[in-house]
């Protein structure tokens, strides 16, 4: 899509984050603290980016995960916009920017996908009927 297409379907904060290569302030974003059971969807485009089994608590203010649902899902590329070299991480089909990746995250990978909240919708898990009280 052109950047008028992607300003007619996105916010502009969702705008200045995915399209612009933008960050949320830490401990603001809206998903940092969610601790439910879910799926996170690419706020542009769609796709499952991460799952909440590899989400942690990073103690830096954005959500954190230690592995992408399908790594087939994001892109990764070398980052020097700030006068360090960093990884960025994008939405694979539409190159949304979606945050970085370092490697001092937890077991099992090591990593740590640091992600801006309002590149990501959360669909919270089904509760199975088996499982209601």
């Amino acid at each position: 899509m052109t950047d008028a297409e992607w300003k007619k379907v996105l916010t502009p904060v969702e705008y200045t984050m995915m399209r612009e290569g933008g960050t949320e302030a830490p401990f603001t974003g809206a998903f940092y603290k969610e601790h439910a059971d879910g799926v996170y969807y690419c706020a542009a485009c769609g796709p499952v980016l991460f799952r909440s089994k590899a989400k942690f608590d990073s103690g830096t203010g954005w959500p954190s995960f230690y592995e992408p649902a399908f790594k087939k899902n994001i892109l990764e590329k070398e980052d020097r916009s700030i006068g360090e070299v960093r990884t960025e991480v994008l939405c694979a089909r539409c190159h949304a920017h979606l945050g970085h990746v370092f490697d001092d995250g937890p077991e099992p990978t090591g990593l740590r996908y640091c992600i801006n909240s309002p590149a990501l919708r959360f669909k919270k898990a089904e509760t199975s009927e088996s499982s209601k009280p």
